[in-house]
């Protein structure tokens, strides 16, 4: 009988490396403890060689937490002068090699965190100047706008005489200004080309703070009607148009057939936040004795700036005073007595504030999903470790020193990450610009600049020390002998339960997100199923301007306008044209007061005022508004035949209830001024601001009847099939009446529709790319729990086996977990979503904070996406090995 064959022992070397190292007092139960392990090895499938390759690899565990300095030693060098700055230099050398090592591990958490981090630093470089920085002007906390109240408290422009009453009686007020809308035609430049500007005070860019860098300021002698026409031009002006040419000072150019003198050029830094688009600026020019300067021809803003030391609450005190003294003098020239006088700031943002705070909420979700997401990586790394960790505390390294070195581990992803992500916010700011609506204010300063970097690094430390805290702990906490008793085995109750925990809130954090995409998505559809109350299909436009001296007269301007008409209509595939002073859902605003004779009040300024259009004939059918009773504008309602007027469904309810508006007599304007017109027609509703708002009260008279006052139209074109395709024969036919005059605002009627959403839209798709990344970490959340807890419990899931369990019992087991932390998650975030997406009402239309719908769809999603992530681990635990596990066991 041969002899038995040796039993194979562990490599010499790596029992050399544990000898080395180790206490007297550790050194034979660690020992003890490998040799243990690794005769259990040995008798497994994967044979010596794995088994040698096992023992070697927890030799050079042990050998890496001894070459760490121990607490005994750590002070030694500190009394050699390295300390703090040595100890850390080796922490970050080998958290360099350590994640050199895992490279997979290494990617997968850089990318989380440059995802999270980019994302918010992205959204925080375009609130950031919009909502937290100050203006761009000196003491820009002083200024402030004022505003007339409504009835309804919804603000109001001023009148000029009560702009002026004001100026004169306010004593909190430094310094004020008004501005009215301007959009001059340059010409003698090449192509005709017109410009959006403003006419202003003398006073404007003193209250502002800002000087021309290029000549003068305006000057009071400037304001007055009989002065030489001066300008100011903007930086991209000058620099676009005139080369930036500095002898332009002192120039004439051709405004609207008229010169002006150049006397000066704003900065090239200059911020217009009242009007971004301006380009240049002239006097405002107004006397008490023009027509357009009464009290009730509100068309005027006013800026001022307040004295040191006085707040816009006491500003408005006073100006409320005054305005109700202004009422009492003048009683049928107010309809409410008060100002409003919000901080500049406040105004210039009121529209998207809303808006861009539930966008920043949104990207703070995204940033807490991605810091559990990469919590949990490093929560299932330090199971791996618990070897290391329990060795380096068995051979005297303070619990406070493997914290410290967990720390700059986490440091160092989070640093890593935070360079990827600034650069991920690089892009990002260049989309958000690129995507952001026009009215958005600040467009300009939207950029990656010192504040937005610093807030990255402040960011970026935070969410090192946040992710890397709860594996730091855990580790400190470790017990020493049962770490050392299962060295080569998994372990962590504590772990498994924080892990859950964190995916549970993952869960809950991807529910309000999605929520609030569902919402936003929902809402949308609604809203583009409004029907405008026009067909806009098919439908071409174009403003066409008539500038020059030549159209003080209404007589050649209406001639002019009637030649460009029949121009168009002998285009080949134009079935019909016509011309209005307003487009719908275009930011065109005219409102006049409409008195009734049937009906008239005491005060004429409690008349309700109504959208004004002056349309040629055939308007109607070429936008499709449907005649409900009586007629349309015939070609004999010219300026000479009586005055007519045709009213809409929603006005003509209100105003007439119980009575036939045909034949009813309205006045437009002013109370005591122009003609009473016979109503001759009744149409449909319009939505003339946006879809989301009510119908509004809307009045049609004929063109030739109202005066051409800025000598602009608008042109509608329907034609058969892509109206896109009519651009260059509309334009041609519109330049072979006068080659010189500009044509823009060229769009489809179907493009302003949809337009009209334009900041509901830049809010769902940040909400959907939001909502679509928060789902994939979710995701990757659940699948990361479940793969960690089928690894630490393969011995379970084989004894289960063993026992008679079945593949389908091991996958229910595994999936039913997965689904546990999932639907925790789900009733969280859907409790949480209820009370958080209160805060999206004012974006909703037509949609509850609380839709069934979206709620139902948004559990379905969830469900299905867990069941996914739970399936691939629950098909591994079904592949164990029960001999194999019992063997090793």
């Amino acid at each position: 009988m041969s002899a038995p064959l040796p039993r194979p022992e562990p490599p010499r070397l790596a029992r050399w490396l544990i000898s080395r190292f180790a206490r007297v007092e550790i050194r034979e139960a660690l020992l003890g403890d490998l040799e243990e392990t690794f005769q259990a090895e040995l008798q497994s499938e994967r044979g010596e060689r794995a088994a040698r390759r096992w023992y070697w690899r927890e030799a050079l565990r042990a050998a890496i937490a001894l070459s760490v300095p121990l607490r005994s030693s750590s002070h030694t060098v500190e009394r050699q002068g390295d300390g703090m700055v040595s100890t850390t230099l080796a922490d970050l050398r080998f958290a360099a090699r350590l994640f050199a090592r895992r490279p997979g591990f290494t990617l997968v958490t850089v990318m989380t965190l440059a995802v999270g981090i980019g994302a918010t630093t992205t959204i925080f470089s375009a609130v950031n100047p919009i909502l937290f920085q100050s203006l761009p002007y000196p003491h820009a906390d002083r200024l402030v706008m004022v505003w007339e109240r409504e009835a309804t408290g919804e603000r109001s422009n001023l009148g000029y005489a009560t702009y002026l009453d004001l100026a004169e009686r306010h004593r909190t007020i430094e310094s004020s200004a008004a501005l009215g809308s301007w959009l001059p035609t340059m010409t003698g430049q090449g192509v005709p080309t017109r410009l959006q500007g403003d006419r202003v005070s003398a006073s404007y860019f003193r209250v502002l703070g800002i000087a021309p860098a290029l000549g003068r300021d305006f000057l009071s002698a400037d304001d007055d009607r009989s002065a030489p026409r001066v300008t100011i031009l903007s930086y991209g002006l000058w620099s676009s148009r005139f080369g930036s040419d500095s002898s332009i000072v002192g120039r004439q150019i051709t405004l609207d057939g008229i010169a002006f003198t150049v006397i000066g050029v704003m900065p090239k830094g200059f911020e217009n936040v009242l009007a971004p688009a301006d380009e240049l600026w002239t006097p405002l020019r107004y006397n008490l004795s023009l027509p357009w300067a009464c009290r009730t021809c509100r068309h005027l803003r006013a800026v001022a700036r307040l004295r040191p030391g006085v707040s816009a609450a006491q500003a408005q005190r006073e100006l409320d005073g005054i305005v109700k003294g202004l009422m009492a003098e003048h009683p049928t020239e107010y309809s409410q007595a008060g100002a409003l006088v919000p901080p500049l700031q406040a105004d210039v943002t009121k529209d998207v504030r809303g808006a861009l705070l539930a966008v920043l909420v949104a990207v703070s979700l995204v940033l807490l999903i991605a810091c559990a997401n990469v919590t949990n990586l490093l929560l299932s790394r330090g199971a791996q470790r618990q070897g290391e960790f329990a060795l380096r505390s068995a051979l005297g390294a303070a619990g406070g020193r493997v914290v410290r070195q967990l720390l700059t581990e986490s440091l160092l992803l989070a640093t890593i990450g935070g360079a990827l992500g600034v650069g991920v916010a690089v892009l990002g700011v260049r989309a958000v610009v690129a995507l952001a609506p026009p009215g958005l204010p600040r467009l300009e300063a939207i950029r990656v600049d010192a504040p937005v970097l610093i807030f990255a690094l402040t960011l970026t430390a935070l969410v090192g020390l946040a992710f890397g805290m709860a594996p730091a702990l855990h580790a400190s906490r470790s017990d020493l002998n049962i770490t050392l008793k299962q060295l080569s085995r998994r372990s962590g109750g504590t772990r498994r339960l924080t892990r859950g925990a964190l995916v549970v809130s993952e869960v809950a954090l991807a529910v309000v997100l999605l929520i609030g995409f569902g919402l936003l998505f929902r809402s949308m559809n609604r809203l583009l199923a409004v029907s405008p109350g026009i067909d806009p299909s098919g439908v071409l436009t174009m403003q066409v301007q008539a500038s020059g001296l030549r159209f003080n007269n209404d007589t050649v301007t209406q001639t002019y306008f009637a030649d460009v008409l029949d121009a168009v209509r002998r285009v080949p595939g134009v079935h019909a044209a016509a011309l209005t002073s307003q487009l719908p859902l275009s930011g065109d605003f005219d409102g006049y007061g409409v008195h009734s004779e049937s009906h008239p009040r005491a005060n004429p300024e409690a008349d309700p005022s109504a959208f004004r259009y002056a349309v040629s004939p055939g308007y109607f059918e070429a936008m499709g508004i449907p005649l409900a009773r009586g007629r349309t504008f015939q070609a004999s309602d010219g300026a000479g035949s009586a005055p007519v007027v045709i009213v809409n469904a929603s006005f003509a309810r209100r105003e007439w209830p119980g009575e036939d508006p045909i034949g009813q007599r309205v006045r437009v304007g002013g109370a005591s001024d122009g003609p009473w017109r016979t109503i001759v027609g009744i149409v449909g509703d319009v939505r003339q601001v946006s879809l989301a708002g009510d119908a509004s009260d809307a009045i049609y008279v004929p063109e030739e009847q109202w005066p051409f006052a800025d000598g602009a139209m608008s042109l509608v074109v329907r034609g058969a099939g892509d109206p896109t395709a009519l651009v260059r024969a509309v334009r041609d036919a519109v330049w072979s009446v006068d080659k010189d005059q500009p044509i823009v605002r060229i769009a489809t009627m179907e493009e302003l529709v949809r337009s009209s959403a334009i900041q509901r839209r830049f809010v769902l798709l940040l909400f959907e790319v939001f909502a679509l990344v928060a789902l994939l970490l979710a995701a990757a959340g659940i699948y990361g729990v479940l793969a960690g807890t089928v690894a630490e419990r393969t011995s379970e899931i084989g004894v289960r086996s063993a026992l008679g369990a079945t593949r389908t019992d091991i996958v229910a087991m595994v999936v039913r977990h997965g689904l546990g932390l999932a639907g925790l998650g789900l009733a969280i975030g859907l409790v949480a979503a209820g009370l958080a997406t209160q805060t999206l009402t004012a974006l909703l239309y037509s949609v509850s904070p609380l839709d069934t719908v979206t709620y139902v769809a948004v559990v379905a999603a969830l469900l299905v996406v867990a069941i996914a992530a739970c399936w691939v681990p629950a098909w591994r635990a079904a592949r164990v090995d029960p001999m194999s596990t019992l063997r090793a066991e």
